[in-house]
């Protein structure tokens, strides 16, 4: 009564690598963020350029918002927060402009103590 040890299972054939698709190629164009910055700085709006405002100088040239509705929103906050644009009213996307100066609450002068 030896008990007798199992024969090990058979070894499970080599799996082959999988083959990765092939990368789609990048288009040639300019990237939405540019874009936005040159729709941005073409307009002579005091208070800042709205959202909406914004998309149709977009879709004037030629570029598909309602396909890319989330990348144009996603551009735009991401250059608010790098600085680029500026919100200029509310907390939603009423009113953006261009950043004239990265440090603009900062006086040019040496405070009197410093002299």
């Amino acid at each position: 009564m030896a008990e007798v040890a199992p024969a090990p299972a058979a070894a499970a054939p080599a799996k082959a690598p999988k083959k990765k698709a092939a990368a789609k190629p990048k288009k040639a164009g300019p990237s939405v963020g540019e874009l936005i910055v040159k729709a941005v700085s073409a307009s002579k709006e005091r208070s800042g350029v709205s959202l909406a405002a914004l998309k149709k100088s977009l879709a004037a040239g030629g570029y598909d918002v309602e396909k890319n509705n989330s990348r144009v929103k996603i551009a735009v906050k991401s250059l608010v927060t790098k600085g680029t644009l500026v919100q200029t009213k509310g907390t939603g996307a009423s009113g953006f402009r261009l950043c004239q100066s990265p440090y603009p609450h900062r006086q040019t002068r040496q405070p009197w103590f410093l002299k």
